[in-house]
């Protein structure tokens, strides 16, 4: 049974995390785990992922680590991590931080929402909740890192009696293999399910155009937004009734489509109402030639570190597929799918 000591995995040493590090673990139960360990003692645990990255980005040692978790896969079954990131420039902790949550997730390890504290050279990412908190930049940092160790201890995965599942998408196309995938993961969950299905059609959702806080607020308070329509009407109120999402995501460029990355902007109006803590993220990405690791680096970063969505053990499956109908006949494509919604209805409930 896991308890609520913490775990703290370091790859890179900075004067700065090392003395954030010291004044958030303050009187919490912790233990120093060597990253080579992880794939023999990394199930079960509460880890601190503590990552130090120059202004050329992560060293060496942090790379070893994702090779070490793609490597073995299940090595952290059964665990929640967070992460904190310390850059000497303003580049890279990000990156570093969506790189390290893939790969520790596909390991099977959840994360909570909003489970990344980043310091950049400057500390400038930290001015606006400083001024906030009446704190400098670098206190409200450590701050930060303090709080962010706090929730892991107290972290648990909720379930459900009867979980509400949305299945959100922006295709309309029977060719299409990432929608074809998305049914047939809903066919494979028990009754008990309550799912639902929007698809974001052109023309009904248009991107945020950057309110200021106070009017998005606004708009907010009666349950709508600058722009009104199908967004506010539809698919805010759906998302704020489920316990899960799941989003469909074809490979555009690279990206998710321009319908679903409207959709994560305009979750702001939700988000200053009601937070996602509580709600699970799930992805379908499907890639025609390569990249679907991009892809889902991008939800979950949109989804889970920015939006507060939990990010749960290998959240998302990944296909490729480019001509129509080639996803239904891919190797071993209804074990993938089976697996993947044993998964999903196993955490639920």
């Amino acid at each position: 049974m896991m308890t609520e000591k913490l775990y703290l995995v370091r790859t890179g040493c900075g004067r700065r995390l090392e003395r954030g590090l010291e004044l958030a673990l303050q009187d919490l139960p912790a233990e120093e785990l060597a990253a080579g360990q992880l794939a023999a003692n990394g199930r079960e645990k509460r880890l601190v992922f503590a990552v130090h990255v120059d202004e050329f980005g992560p060293d060496g040692a942090f790379l070893q680590l994702l090779r070490l978790l793609r490597q073995n896969p299940g090595c952290l079954r059964g665990s929640f991590g967070v992460i904190v990131v310390d850059g000497e420039g303003e580049l890279y902790t990000k990156q570093a931080a969506r790189e390290l949550a893939l790969a520790a997730n596909l390991a099977g390890c959840a994360f909570p929402g909003k489970p990344l504290v980043e310091g950049t050279g400057s500390l400038y990412n930290q001015h606006i909740l400083a001024a906030q908190l009446h704190k400098t930049w670098e206190e409200t940092y450590f701050y930060q890192i303090r709080a962010l160790l706090l929730r892991l201890r107290s972290f648990a995965l909720p379930t459900f009696d009867k979980p509400r599942l949305l299945m959100l998408h922006a295709s309309d196309n029977l060719r299409s293999n990432t929608l074809w995938l998305g049914c047939r993961v809903l066919e494979r969950l028990p009754e008990r399910f309550e799912r639902r299905e929007i698809a974001l059609q052109n023309g009904t959702i248009y991107d945020c155009r950057g309110c200021s806080y106070e009017t998005c607020l606004h708009f907010a308070q009666s349950s709508t937004c600058f722009y009104g329509g199908a967004m506010s009407e539809q698919v805010l109120p759906a998302i704020a009734e489920s316990d899960a999402l799941l989003f469909l995501c074809p490979n555009y460029n690279d990206a998710v489509s321009a319908n679903l990355t409207a959709l994560f902007n305009r979750l702001t109006n939700l988000l200053v109402r009601q937070d996602l803590f509580n709600k699970y993220l799930f992805g379908i990405v499907v890639s025609g030639y390569s990249g679907s690791d991009l892809v889902a680096k991008q939800l979950l970063g949109a989804m889970c570190f920015n939006k507060t969505a939990i990010l749960p053990p290998e959240f998302c499956l990944m296909q490729t597929a480019h001509d129509a109908g080639t996803a239904s006949h891919a190797e071993g494509i209804g074990e993938k799918l089976d697996r993947f919604a044993e998964n999903l209805s196993r955490l639920l409930t």
